[in-house]
């Protein structure tokens, strides 16, 4: 009987001491390893990628997020702000008070391909967006008329900035040229030449344009 609770005792010190020793390690080294060489060879990323201006964050360069005026429409939606570029519609949060780019509820609307519900909110996405940037609804490209499956896609295409250009300069004073040269200076090509398309960081777009606009 002794034999017995001092084989279980042993037994128990050994588990008791291994979870110990894998609570540091795995707990506590190991993290912290981990958090000092991210911070150390990919700072930036580690942090979130962070977008500041005059040293205050506003906002990431991975995570889309929304320009708009205090006003709202007839639905209670915010309305888009003229200055600024705009990013690709929103399904994230669409049933929360009318928000968007909520990264508490971040995903896709889920509508299938046949939806009426998604037929419709693209063609007035489709009018709202030619009525907003004064142009031809035809061309008004895809990826501002449909959600990112995440709802929180930070970038646009190419030629949904360009279509915002005109829009976006006289709504600062600028020129036509210095907004579409800001656009170019700011499209990001294929990964490694080949992956994925070009793309616009909507983000890093607007502080540049900001920067731009108080510049003149």
């Amino acid at each position: 009987m002794n034999i017995s609770v001092r084989s279980a005792a042993r037994v128990a010190g050994a588990g008791l001491r291994a979870l110990l020793v894998l609570t540091v390690v795995c707990g506590v080294i190991y993290p912290l390893v981990v958090t000092g060489l991210a911070q150390l060879a990919f700072h930036d990323k580690a942090n979130g990628s962070e977008v500041k201006v005059d040293g205050k964050s506003v906002g990431s360069a991975l995570l889309g997020q929304s320009y708009t005026l205090d006003k709202k429409d007839k639905d209670g939606n915010p309305l888009p702000d003229p200055k600024f570029f705009q990013p690709r519609p929103s399904a994230a949060g669409a049933n929360t008070e009318n928000t968007r780019y909520s990264l508490l509820v971040s995903g896709a609307s889920n509508l299938a391909a046949d939806s009426k519900v998604l037929l419709e909110s693209v063609e007035k996405r489709r009018a709202d967006v030619a009525a907003f940037n004064g142009v031809s609804p035809s061309a008004v490209p895809v990826d501002a008329l449909t959600a990112s499956a995440s709802g929180v896609d930070p970038d646009i295409s190419p030629a949904y900035a360009r279509l915002q250009a005109a829009r976006v300069a006289k709504a600062n004073g600028l020129s036509a040229g210095a907004v579409e040269r800001l656009v170019k200076d700011h499209t990001d090509g294929r990964q490694l030449g080949f992956m994925g398309e070009e793309r616009v960081n909507v983000l890093k777009l607007n502080v540049a344009l900001k920067e731009l606009a108080a510049s003149r």
